[in-house]
Protein backbone atom coordinates (compact mmCIF):
# COMPACT_ATOMS: atom_id res chain seq x y z
CA UNK A 1 0.00 0.00 0.00
CA UNK A 2 1.70 3.47 -1.33
CA UNK A 3 0.53 6.61 1.62
CA UNK A 4 0.32 10.13 0.40
CA UNK A 5 1.75 12.77 1.75
CA UNK A 6 -1.33 14.79 3.81
CA UNK A 7 -2.95 17.38 1.73
CA UNK A 8 -4.22 20.45 2.97
CA UNK A 9 -6.82 19.76 0.72
CA UNK A 10 -8.30 17.25 2.92
CA UNK A 11 -9.98 19.84 4.86
CA UNK A 12 -13.06 21.43 3.23
CA UNK A 13 -11.76 25.13 4.12
CA UNK A 14 -8.10 25.00 3.45
CA UNK A 15 -7.05 28.18 1.03
CA UNK A 16 -9.99 29.84 2.22
CA UNK A 17 -9.62 33.37 4.43
CA UNK A 18 -12.90 33.93 6.68
CA UNK A 19 -13.41 37.79 8.17
CA UNK A 20 -14.53 36.84 11.78
CA UNK A 21 -16.59 39.72 12.80
CA UNK A 22 -16.29 39.86 16.11
CA UNK A 23 -13.51 39.69 18.85
CA UNK A 24 -13.25 38.30 22.60
CA UNK A 25 -13.46 34.60 23.52
CA UNK A 26 -16.17 34.21 20.94
CA UNK A 27 -14.17 35.12 18.60
CA UNK A 28 -11.48 33.42 19.69
CA UNK A 29 -13.31 30.22 19.50
CA UNK A 30 -14.83 30.98 16.10
CA UNK A 31 -10.97 31.28 14.29
CA UNK A 32 -10.07 28.06 16.25
CA UNK A 33 -13.13 26.43 14.28
CA UNK A 34 -12.01 27.67 11.05
CA UNK A 35 -8.94 26.60 11.48
CA UNK A 36 -9.95 23.05 12.40
CA UNK A 37 -11.49 23.07 9.26
CA UNK A 38 -8.58 24.79 7.03
CA UNK A 39 -9.26 27.96 6.79
CA UNK A 40 -7.19 31.09 7.65
CA UNK A 41 -9.65 33.43 10.06
CA UNK A 42 -9.51 37.04 9.82
CA UNK A 43 -10.68 38.33 12.97
CA UNK A 44 -11.76 42.24 12.30
CA UNK A 45 -14.45 43.16 14.80
CA UNK A 46 -16.74 45.37 13.34
CA UNK A 47 -19.01 46.07 16.52
CA UNK A 48 -18.31 46.52 20.19
CA UNK A 49 -20.17 47.71 22.92
CA UNK A 50 -20.52 51.79 23.80
CA UNK A 51 -21.71 52.59 27.65
CA UNK A 52 -25.00 53.10 28.21
CA UNK A 53 -26.13 56.28 29.40
CA UNK A 54 -27.64 55.09 32.78
CA UNK A 55 -24.43 53.56 34.21
CA UNK A 56 -26.11 54.02 37.81
CA UNK A 57 -28.86 51.66 36.73
CA UNK A 58 -26.99 49.48 35.26
CA UNK A 59 -24.82 48.98 38.22
CA UNK A 60 -27.80 48.60 40.68
CA UNK A 61 -29.26 45.74 38.31
CA UNK A 62 -25.51 44.03 38.48
CA UNK A 63 -25.02 44.44 42.21
CA UNK A 64 -29.01 42.95 42.50
CA UNK A 65 -27.79 40.29 40.49
CA UNK A 66 -24.44 39.28 42.23
CA UNK A 67 -26.71 39.41 45.33
CA UNK A 68 -29.33 36.69 44.18
CA UNK A 69 -32.47 38.93 43.48
CA UNK A 70 -33.03 37.41 40.52
CA UNK A 71 -34.60 34.12 39.51
CA UNK A 72 -33.44 34.48 35.82
CA UNK A 73 -31.51 36.89 33.73
CA UNK A 74 -32.11 36.96 30.24
CA UNK A 75 -29.41 37.77 27.18
CA UNK A 76 -30.19 38.71 24.14
CA UNK A 77 -26.99 39.11 22.47
CA UNK A 78 -23.44 37.53 22.02
CA UNK A 79 -22.69 41.58 22.77
CA UNK A 80 -24.47 41.80 26.31
CA UNK A 81 -22.33 38.78 27.41
CA UNK A 82 -18.86 41.52 26.46
CA UNK A 83 -20.99 43.53 29.03
CA UNK A 84 -21.13 41.08 31.74
CA UNK A 85 -17.90 39.66 31.05
CA UNK A 86 -16.35 43.65 31.38
CA UNK A 87 -18.19 44.17 34.62
CA UNK A 88 -17.45 40.52 35.58
CA UNK A 89 -20.43 40.01 36.85
CA UNK A 90 -21.28 37.67 39.16
CA UNK A 91 -24.11 35.50 37.93
CA UNK A 92 -25.51 33.28 41.71
CA UNK A 93 -26.48 29.67 41.55
CA UNK A 94 -29.94 30.65 41.85
CA UNK A 95 -30.18 32.82 38.99
CA UNK A 96 -30.65 31.06 36.08
CA UNK A 97 -29.92 32.10 32.43
CA UNK A 98 -31.41 32.37 29.28
CA UNK A 99 -30.09 33.07 25.79
CA UNK A 100 -31.52 33.86 22.66
CA UNK A 101 -29.79 31.89 20.55
CA UNK A 102 -26.31 29.08 20.37
CA UNK A 103 -24.50 31.95 19.48
CA UNK A 104 -24.94 34.04 22.53
CA UNK A 105 -24.90 30.91 24.71
CA UNK A 106 -21.74 29.57 22.99
CA UNK A 107 -20.84 33.04 24.13
CA UNK A 108 -22.03 32.94 27.63
CA UNK A 109 -20.10 29.78 28.48
CA UNK A 110 -16.70 31.28 26.97
CA UNK A 111 -16.44 33.13 29.81
CA UNK A 112 -17.80 30.97 32.46
CA UNK A 113 -21.53 31.63 32.23
CA UNK A 114 -24.09 28.55 32.73
CA UNK A 115 -26.79 28.45 29.94
CA UNK A 116 -30.32 26.77 31.89
CA UNK A 117 -32.42 27.84 28.27
CA UNK A 118 -31.81 28.73 24.75
CA UNK A 119 -35.18 28.42 22.81
CA UNK A 120 -35.66 25.05 21.09
CA UNK A 121 -37.37 26.89 17.37
CA UNK A 122 -37.53 30.46 17.58
CA UNK A 123 -33.99 32.31 18.04
CA UNK A 124 -35.91 35.79 19.21
CA UNK A 125 -36.92 37.57 22.01
CA UNK A 126 -40.72 36.87 21.28
CA UNK A 127 -39.60 33.15 21.25
CA UNK A 128 -37.60 33.08 24.44
CA UNK A 129 -40.50 34.89 26.34
CA UNK A 130 -42.89 32.11 24.98
CA UNK A 131 -40.57 29.30 26.00
CA UNK A 132 -40.24 31.10 29.58
CA UNK A 133 -43.67 31.63 29.94
CA UNK A 134 -44.20 27.79 29.59
CA UNK A 135 -41.63 27.14 31.90
CA UNK A 136 -42.30 29.28 34.70
CA UNK A 137 -46.28 29.69 35.43
CA UNK A 138 -45.59 31.19 38.40
CA UNK A 139 -44.50 35.18 38.91
CA UNK A 140 -40.43 35.21 38.84
CA UNK A 141 -38.17 37.86 39.08
CA UNK A 142 -36.18 38.78 36.12
CA UNK A 143 -33.44 40.82 35.05
CA UNK A 144 -33.67 41.64 30.96
CA UNK A 145 -30.13 43.71 29.81
CA UNK A 146 -30.60 44.55 26.17
CA UNK A 147 -29.04 47.24 23.92
CA UNK A 148 -30.30 51.13 23.36
CA UNK A 149 -31.87 50.40 20.35
CA UNK A 150 -33.30 46.95 21.23
CA UNK A 151 -37.65 46.96 21.29
CA UNK A 152 -38.48 45.52 24.83
CA UNK A 153 -40.46 42.85 23.00
CA UNK A 154 -39.25 39.96 25.86
CA UNK A 155 -39.85 42.53 28.69
CA UNK A 156 -43.24 43.31 27.61
CA UNK A 157 -44.17 39.57 26.98
CA UNK A 158 -43.05 39.20 30.45
CA UNK A 159 -44.91 41.42 31.96
CA UNK A 160 -47.97 40.48 30.15
CA UNK A 161 -47.28 37.20 31.99
CA UNK A 162 -46.94 38.51 35.67
CA UNK A 163 -43.59 38.24 36.02
CA UNK A 164 -41.84 40.70 37.91
CA UNK A 165 -39.04 42.36 35.39
CA UNK A 166 -36.48 44.68 35.56
CA UNK A 167 -35.10 45.89 32.11
CA UNK A 168 -32.14 47.66 32.00
CA UNK A 169 -29.88 49.11 28.90
CA UNK A 170 -26.56 47.52 28.84
CA UNK A 171 -24.68 48.97 26.33
CA UNK A 172 -24.96 51.22 22.73
CA UNK A 173 -23.69 49.58 19.56
CA UNK A 174 -21.16 51.19 18.11
CA UNK A 175 -19.06 50.00 14.47
CA UNK A 176 -15.53 49.95 15.02
CA UNK A 177 -13.71 50.55 12.35
CA UNK A 178 -10.86 48.07 10.32
CA UNK A 179 -7.79 48.31 9.33
CA UNK A 180 -6.76 49.98 5.84
CA UNK A 181 -5.05 46.00 5.24
CA UNK A 182 -8.18 44.42 6.28
CA UNK A 183 -10.31 47.19 3.87
CA UNK A 184 -7.85 46.09 1.17
CA UNK A 185 -8.32 42.69 1.21
CA UNK A 186 -12.12 42.56 1.43
CA UNK A 187 -12.44 45.05 -1.81
CA UNK A 188 -9.41 42.99 -3.10
CA UNK A 189 -11.46 39.49 -2.88
CA UNK A 190 -8.84 38.44 -0.72
CA UNK A 191 -11.11 37.49 1.68
CA UNK A 192 -13.06 34.83 0.09
CA UNK A 193 -15.98 34.70 3.16
CA UNK A 194 -17.17 37.24 5.53
CA UNK A 195 -19.50 35.75 8.29
CA UNK A 196 -22.83 37.91 9.38
CA UNK A 197 -23.53 37.05 12.76
CA UNK A 198 -26.16 39.66 13.42
CA UNK A 199 -28.04 42.93 12.43
CA UNK A 200 -25.65 45.11 13.73
CA UNK A 201 -22.53 43.38 12.00
CA UNK A 202 -24.68 43.30 8.51
CA UNK A 203 -25.15 47.07 9.17
CA UNK A 204 -20.99 47.65 9.63
CA UNK A 205 -20.06 45.54 6.66
CA UNK A 206 -22.54 47.15 4.58
CA UNK A 207 -21.14 50.64 5.42
CA UNK A 208 -17.40 49.91 5.93
CA UNK A 209 -16.89 47.78 2.92
CA UNK A 210 -19.24 49.34 0.19
CA UNK A 211 -17.33 47.70 -2.60
CA UNK A 212 -17.06 43.74 -2.10
CA UNK A 213 -16.30 41.22 -5.10
CA UNK A 214 -19.09 39.07 -6.27
CA UNK A 215 -17.06 36.33 -5.66
CA UNK A 216 -16.85 37.31 -1.92
CA UNK A 217 -19.24 34.67 0.00
CA UNK A 218 -21.38 36.31 2.53
CA UNK A 219 -22.64 33.86 5.02
CA UNK A 220 -25.80 34.88 7.67
CA UNK A 221 -26.15 32.59 10.78
CA UNK A 222 -29.66 31.88 10.34
CA UNK A 223 -32.57 33.09 8.80
CA UNK A 224 -33.79 36.31 11.50
CA UNK A 225 -29.66 37.68 10.52
CA UNK A 226 -30.45 36.96 6.77
CA UNK A 227 -33.11 38.94 7.07
CA UNK A 228 -31.45 41.56 8.62
CA UNK A 229 -28.75 41.81 6.38
CA UNK A 230 -30.69 42.07 3.23
CA UNK A 231 -32.21 44.84 4.42
CA UNK A 232 -29.36 46.59 5.01
CA UNK A 233 -28.62 46.07 1.56
CA UNK A 234 -25.97 42.67 1.83
CA UNK A 235 -26.73 40.12 -1.10
CA UNK A 236 -26.57 37.09 1.08
CA UNK A 237 -25.16 33.87 -0.83
CA UNK A 238 -25.53 31.21 2.04
CA UNK A 239 -28.11 31.30 5.47
CA UNK A 240 -27.02 28.68 8.40
CA UNK A 241 -30.36 26.15 9.03
CA UNK A 242 -29.20 26.80 12.50
CA UNK A 243 -28.08 30.09 14.68
CA UNK A 244 -24.91 28.17 15.63
CA UNK A 245 -21.16 28.78 14.15
CA UNK A 246 -21.00 25.11 13.81
CA UNK A 247 -23.70 25.54 11.31
CA UNK A 248 -22.69 28.97 9.61
CA UNK A 249 -19.00 27.49 9.15
CA UNK A 250 -20.40 23.90 7.42
CA UNK A 251 -22.72 26.01 5.40
CA UNK A 252 -19.10 27.84 3.86
CA UNK A 253 -17.61 24.49 3.23
CA UNK A 254 -19.59 23.41 1.21
CA UNK A 255 -18.96 25.67 -1.42
CA UNK A 256 -16.12 25.98 -3.64
CA UNK A 257 -12.75 27.96 -2.91
CA UNK A 258 -13.26 31.47 -5.41
CA UNK A 259 -9.64 31.62 -6.34
CA UNK A 260 -7.22 29.25 -6.55
CA UNK A 261 -5.51 29.21 -2.92
CA UNK A 262 -1.69 30.33 -4.00
CA UNK A 263 -3.70 32.96 -6.13
CA UNK A 264 -2.50 35.73 -4.01
CA UNK A 265 0.46 36.08 -1.83
CA UNK A 266 0.89 35.61 1.71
Amino acid sequence: MTTTPESKHEKPLSGWRVLVPRGGPWGDGVAASLRAQGAVPVVAPLINFGPTTDQAALDDALEKLAAGGFDWLTVTSATTVDVLFAHRAVVPKSTKIAAVGETTATALQAVGYEVALVPETDNSAEGMAQQLIALEPEPRRILTLRSEIAKPVLTRSLIAAGHDVSSIVAYRTVGVPVTDRIRRDVDSGRINAILITSGSVAQQVREQFPDIPNETLLAAIGPRTAKDARRAGLPITVVADKQTVDALIDAVSHFTLPHAADEFAP
